[in-house]
């Protein structure tokens, strides 16, 4: 059986990591706080001291940590992945980040005889727990038709997109989508409430209509309850958001909509300091 390597124990590494786990794979796992990779480690996945240590136990390694700068970090700092990495390895970044740096790592990788896919995934905190995530793929036919098996313990639908990169220009399309219904929900809330509606009432017949979404079903509730814990960070959002609209100049394109849902999300995270609370937060920029 092929033991993976896996960068990374927060709130969606911890759930693969314990899938991973389920399906028989053996696992070795690091993080930047190790009292964080706790739960993996009880799981039964096996504590390394630094990237460069689970790379060189493991025959994949598989990483998905915050931003890119962390990812650059982790693939190409003094103890990093590819400091050590050697000829048939296969590394995996499922991290949201930006496709230029998911064609840097193939490329860098391709000169040590090392396999590279950029692998982000979509559907939360939920997704991630119960396996069904949403894996977007750039890189080698060959080398994704490999790490079937792998991607099958984490998630249901699963698909190539093409060359190194466009897995991560695939989830930015993902979070475009995303910025509009989180949007979309929020501004339905408060404007339901202000109207004196029965907001349990609104979601379920709102959800049961034309109007039905991922955000909705899973967020809204969560509202309701004044859950706002992380499914997905607000921070990692708004960094999501800023690359896509970075990539989206770059292309000579104008999402003006994604835009302003960025715009919503910097007054979030940056100005009312709430960054770690979940996305759907965001309607405390309405609701005290």
């Amino acid at each position: 059986m092929t033991t993976i390597g896996f960068i990374g124990t927060g709130v969606m590494g911890t759930s693969m990591i314990k899938n991973l786990l389920k399906a028989n794979f053996t696992v070795n796992v690091f993080n930047r706080t190790r009292a964080h990779a706790q739960q993996a480690i009880d799981a039964g996945a096996t504590w390394t001291d630094s990237p460069a240590a689970v790379t060189q136990k493991s025959d994949v390694v598989i990483t998905i940590v915050g931003f890119p700068k962390d990812v650059e970090e982790v693939y190409f700092g003094e103890h990093g992945i590819l400091s050590v990495a050697r000829p048939g390895q296969t590394v995996i970044d499922m991290t949201t980040s930006k496709p230029s740096l998911a064609r840097e790592i193939f490329a860098a990788a391709a000169q040590k005889g090392v396999n590279a896919l950029d692998a982000p995934v979509s559907g939360g905190d939920i997704g991630a727990q119960k396996g069904t995530l949403t894996i977007m793929v750039g890189g080698s036919a060959g080398v994704y038709t490999k790490m079937q098996p792998i991607f099958a313990a984490m998630g249901q639908q699963v698909n190539l997109f093409g060359g190194a990169g466009s897995g991560q220009a695939t989830k930015m399309a993902n979070q475009i989508m995303i910025a509009g219904t989180m949007t979309g929900m929020t501004e339905m809330l408060v404007y339901a409430k202000k109207a004196g509606l029965d907001l349990d009432k609104v979601l379920t017949t709102v959800g049961g209509g034309s109007a039905a979404n991922w955000s909705l079903t899973n967020y809204g509730p969560r509202i309701l309850k004044e859950d706002y814990s992380a499914g997905f960070f607000a921070k990692h959002f708004l960094k999501d958001l800023r690359i896509a609209l970075e990539e989206a100049d770059q292309m000579g394109i104008d999402l003006p909509a994604t835009a302003q849902a960025k715009q919503l999300y910097e007054q979030l995270v940056d100005e009312r300091q709430l960054g770690d609370d979940g996305t759907q937060a965001l309607v405390k920029l309405w609701w005290s």
